[in-house]
């Protein structure tokens, strides 16, 4: 019997797969004639064909030549930026010494070692003129009021708590401060910045002054950061300012039973061949701000940390640089509540701002761009 599976010298399996490509071009057919499936691809063409690096691709070997030598030229920009922060850097150490004074003479009044004069205690504040605008009548009764109060009140000495205060005021710093380092954090008096010497490495140090305790011997401890404000040879163009790249603590001499970023637990033991249990008491690592002295380093072998260790060191970089930008210069308006509010205010001014912009539908596309904050302040270390 003849063999059906073969027609004019093509097999079925041939002419089975010519019927399925066959089907395969009517279908495509079918779907690029449909408006809707054109407009899509259309727009991913476009939009592939628009990003910079397939631009770039499609230009001649001599222009991709010349935009070598402006990167060439960008790189050697970015070096005198960094020669400028370091200039900005020693600007900060010569205004530092003109703050100072005026840094003692407020711990001085913090601490009560010195009472201000009437004049340097004169404020005028918003309160006091709308009582003085109610009439004469007002302003006797609420000076007799005053003086029968400050009679009776008692007058400690200084601003009892005031960095404390701070402390409790200030989120990024609250979150941070456990129950039981409150009482330890009521004895500090004053909080310096203090910028490295002409000469030496870019850094900055923190010191938290103490009055004597019953927690630890230490007068003052130091958290010192170390900065760098040089762009990074693998990636030149990141540079954006000086950053902070490492940090130091201090030892804490803790006085015996007082150590509180300590804790004891007890903890049983089973012997494995006699079967007896007993108790031991160990101690591990317990939360606390002054943990803060102690803090994690940066690796400086090549190696990278792990995302948790990443967080943590950043978070640290950030308080170093919010006390000495922030809580340092304007202590006494986190002390009042009044740079808070100012923060707070700020923020919502911007999303205000943001909120206008997007729905400025008829604007220019130059419009409707958000505003650089870079352009404000080229690098936070030097807001």
């Amino acid at each position: 019997m003849a063999d059906n599976s073969f027609s004019d010298g093509v097999s079925s399996d041939s002419l089975e797969a010519a019927k399925n490509a066959s089907n395969t071009e009517k279908l495509t057919d079918q779907v690029m004639q449909n408006p809707q499936v054109l407009a899509a691809l259309q727009e991913r063409l476009d939009n592939v064909s628009h990003t910079p690096s397939s631009y770039i691709e499609t230009l001649p070997k001599a222009v991709k030549r010349r935009i070598n030598a402006l990167k060439q030229l960008q790189v050697k920009c970015a070096h005198i930026e960094a020669k400028f922060y370091e200039e900005v850097h020693d600007l900060e150490r010569k205004y530092a010494a003109l703050y100072q004074p005026l840094f003692d003479k407020r711990r001085e009044f913090i601490t009560g070692d010195v009472e201000p004069t009437d004049a340097e205690s004169e404020w005028h504040s918003e309160s006091e003129e709308e009582d003085k605008l109610a009439g004469d009548m007002k302003n006797k009764v609420v000076v007799a009021e005053k003086e029968a109060a400050t009679a009776e009140e008692p007058n400690p000495k200084g601003i009892p708590e005031f960095w404390f205060t701070i402390f409790r005021n200030v989120d990024m710093l609250s979150e941070l401060v456990q129950e039981y380092d409150e009482p330890i954090l009521k004895h500090l008096q004053d909080i310096k910045v203090k910028f490295s010497d002409p000469g030496q490495p870019m850094s900055f140090v923190l010191e938290f002054h103490f009055e004597p305790n019953d927690y630890f011997t230490n007068s003052v401890l130091t958290k010192t950061y170390k900065m760098k404000s040089e762009p990074d040879k693998a990636d030149p163009f990141s540079f954006e300012g000086p950053e902070i790249v490492d940090c130091d603590g201090c030892t804490i001499d803790w006085k015996k039973g007082k150590n509180v970023t300590v804790k004891t637990i007890k903890k049983k033991q089973k012997h494995k061949g006699r079967g007896t249990v007993r108790t031991i008491t160990k101690q591990v690592p317990n939360d606390s701000f002054f943990n803060f002295f102690s803090p994690l380093k940066a690796s400086g072998d090549g190696e990278s940390l792990d995302e948790d260790s990443e967080f943590t060191l950043a978070s640290d970089f950030e308080i170093g640089h919010f006390f000495r930008e922030r809580i340092v210069p304007r202590a006494v308006l986190y002390f009042t509540g009044e740079a808070i509010e100012d923060d707070d205010n700020f923020e919502e001014g911007e999303e205000g701002e943001e909120e206008e912009l997007e729905g400025d539908e008829e604007g220019d596309d130059e419009d409707d761009a958000e505003i650089n904050p870079k352009l404000a302040c080229p690098s936070e270390d030097n807001c």
